[in-house]
C-alpha cells in the first residue's frame, strides 16, 4: 500500500513538472499581449475561484500555535515574491533559459534542508551545486540579446531570485504538510495571491484596452491548469515523499520547457548555451550521487 502511495506521488510530481514546464510558454504568450501584473492577478483570481467552488473537499486542517507565521511566510514566498521575480525574468530572458535555471532548485533545497532541518549533506552534493551554479552563470553570460531574450543576464538573475523563493517555499511546505491538506495549502496560496496581486495590478498597471483570445486562453490556462493543477499535484507529492526526493523531480522542468519552447515558440539555444545547460545537468546529477562521506549535520551552522 505504501509503495502504491509512493508511485502515485511520483506520477503526480511528473505531471506537475510537465505543467510547470508549459507555464513558461504560457507566461511568454500572455506577457506579449497583457500587462504582467494583470496576467498574474488574473491567474491567482481564477485559481482562487476554483478552490472556493470546490471548498467542500478541502481536507484536514490542524492549526497549532505559531503556524500563522509559517503560513504567511509560505504565501509570501509563493506566489507573491516568486511570481514578481518570474514576471521580471520572462520579460528579459527566454523561456528556455529561465527553465534551465530551475535545475538549481533541488540543490538549493538540499542546502536549505541541511542548514535549517539539519539533514545530512555530502561533499559530492556541494561539488554538484558549485558545478550547476557555474553552468547556470555560463548559460546566462553566453546568451545574446534577441527577440526572446532582450537582456538574458538580468532575466536569469531574476529567475534565480525566484528559485530562492521556491526553495524557502518548499522547506516551509514540508514543515506544514503534516497538519494541512494539499488542497488547503494550495488554496491559501491562490487566495493570498489574489488579495496581493489584484490591488497591486490595479495600482501599478493600466487595465488592458483589448483582449485577444490567445492572451485570455493563456491566463485561463495559468489560473486553472497550472495554479490549481501543478501546485496541487506538487503539494500532494511533497506530502507523501521526502522534500529532497520530491524536489529532485524539478530536474524535469528544463526538459519539458525546452521541448515546449522549441515547438510552440521556436526558441533555440546556441551551441555554447547547450554545453552550459549540460553542465547544469551534470552538476545536478553529481549532487544526487550518494557519497560515503557525508558531512555531519550542523557543520555549516
Amino acid at each position: 500500500m505504501q509503495g502504491r502511495g509512493s508511485a502515485l506521488a511520483m506520477a503526480a510530481l511528473v505531471l506537475a513538472m510537465a505543467l510547470w514546464g508549459s507555464s513558461f510558454i504560457a507566461l511568454k504568450l500572455a506577457f506579449a499581449e497583457l500587462p504582467a501584473l494583470w496576467v498574474i492577478a488574473g491567474r491567482m483570481l481564477l485559481g482562487a475561484l476554483v478552490f472556493l467552488a470546490a471548498w467542500r473537499w478541502r481536507g484536514r486542517v490542524d492549526y497549532r500555535r505559531g503556524d500563522l507565521k509559517y503560513l504567511l511566510a509560505l504565501t509570501a514566498c509563493e506566489p507573491c515574491l516568486y511570481f514578481i521575480f518570474e514576471a521580471l525574468a520572462l520579460q528579459h530572458t527566454s523561456a528556455s533559459q529561465a527553465g534551465m535555471i530551475t535545475a538549481l532548485l533541488p540543490l538549493l533545497v538540499a542546502l536549505g534542508a541541511y542548514l535549517f532541518l539539519h539533514e545530512r549533506l555530502t561533499r559530492t552534493t556541494l561539488a554538484g551545486f558549485a558545478l550547476a551554479l557555474g553552468g547556470a552563470l555560463w548559460l546566462s553570460l553566453a546568451g545574446s540579446a534577441d527577440q526572446h531574450a532582450p537582456n538574458p543576464l538580468l532575466g536569469n538573475f531574476f529567475e534565480l531570485l525566484a528559485i530562492l523563493c521556491a526553495t524557502a517555499y518548499t522547506l516551509l511546505l514540508k514543515h506544514l504538510t503534516g497538519r494541512y491538506s494539499p488542497f488547503i495549502l494550495t488554496a491559501l496560496q491562490a487566495l493570498v495571491g489574489s488579495l496581493f496581486f489584484v490591488p497591486l495590478a490595479a495600482w501599478q498597471a493600466d487595465w488592458p484596452s483589448s483582449f485577444s483570445p490567445q492572451g485570455l486562453a493563456a491566463v485561463a490556462y495559468l489560473g486553472v491548469v497550472v495554479t490549481v493543477g501543478a501546485y496541487g499535484l506538487f503539494n500532494f507529492g511533497v506530502s507523501r515523499l521526502p522534500a529532497s526526493q520530491a524536489t529532485a523531480f524539478t530536474n524535469l522542468i528544463p526538459l519539458f520547457t525546452l521541448v515546449f519552447a522549441a515547438v510552440l515558440l521556436g526558441e533555440r539555444l546556441s551551441a555554447e548555451q547547450m554545453v552550459a545547460a549540460g553542465l547544469v545537468f551534470v552538476g545536478v546529477l553529481l549532487s544526487q550521487w550518494r557519497s560515503r562521506a557525508p558531512l555531519p549535520a550542523g557543520v555549516l551552522d
